[in-house]
């Protein structure tokens, strides 16, 4: 019962945050507990046991994955809005525990400073470029151009392009399903997930659209569905020891 009812948490939360952008769905699995052999299988001289006589003692949650399949791209038409088409993550500059995030949250804003506008998440953490370094933006945004390749551009009087210089970072991991969420659409790197990789060295180089934005990847029909099964298999358990008190009841009562 206790299984399931993490499970109906952990579908609660995907349930919760269907409309979080770059928000991915987890998935519970779940392992077998310990089991009490009464007899074992053997086979000596042509004879024994060929099957185990076992009964299992319950069900354990083991893990919470990730499942980072793209979620849809939503239009905003928003000059700051960036969606990741492949498995790139964006570089977020050091939090307050002095880490560097990773998010598939491409919701950015412009954050005045003593340096002119910098281009920061919603929460006011700035967004990395290629060299590690923050973006800064002194141009009207309607102006601002944002490759597939992350390179920042905008156009002059003249109608033609004119670099700033800057490209936002994209970087991959060898198994981001070790990465750790910690909310606020952030990540952080583990032991498991290992250090960040330069997005166009690992795999197939990922590419950013301008004026979208990537939204939740939870199916909604599909955690209903989850959600009527854990609440079953709850009920079904409590029916279990509810029986289970029955017939130790009758048991005990025998003597009388």
């Amino acid at each position: 019962m206790k299984a399931q009812q993490f499970n109906v948490d952990v579908v609660a939360n995907n349930i919760a945050n269907v409309n979080t952008v770059g928000f991915k769905r987890n998935r519970v699995e779940f392992h077998d507990l310990i089991y009490e052999t009464m007899r074992r299988a053997y086979v000596m001289e042509d004879q024994g046991r060929p099957v185990n006589l076992q009964v299992g003692h319950g069900v354990l949650p083991a893990a919470t994955t990730k499942l980072f399949r793209t979620g849809s791209f939503e239009r905003t038409d928003n000059y700051l809005d960036v969606a990741i088409q492949g498995d790139g993550f964006f570089v977020i500059g050091a939090g307050p525990d002095g880490s560097q995030y990773y998010t598939r949250d491409g919701s950015f804003k412009l954050s005045l400073t003593g340096n002119g506008m910098m281009l920061t998440t919603s929460d006011g953490l700035p967004v990395l470029d290629d060299g590690g370094n923050e973006i800064y933006i002194n141009i009207d945004a309607p102006r601002l151009t944002i490759g597939i390749n992350g390179e920042l551009s905008y156009t002059n009087d003249d109608g033609e392009a004119d670099y700033l210089g800057y490209r936002i970072a994209l970087v991959k991991f060898q198994n981001r399903d070790g990465l750790e969420s910690i909310g606020d659409n952030f990540f952080v790197t583990t032991s498991a997930s290992g250090d960040p990789i330069p997005d166009d060295e690992y795999g197939r180089p990922s590419q950013l659209r301008q004026g979208y934005v990537e939204m939740s990847n939870v199916n909604i029909a599909d955690e209903m569905v989850n959600l009527i099964v854990a609440q079953r298999a709850y009920e079904t358990n409590s029916k279990c020891i509810t029986t289970s008190d029955d017939m130790l009841a009758i048991a005990n009562s025998l003597k009388r």
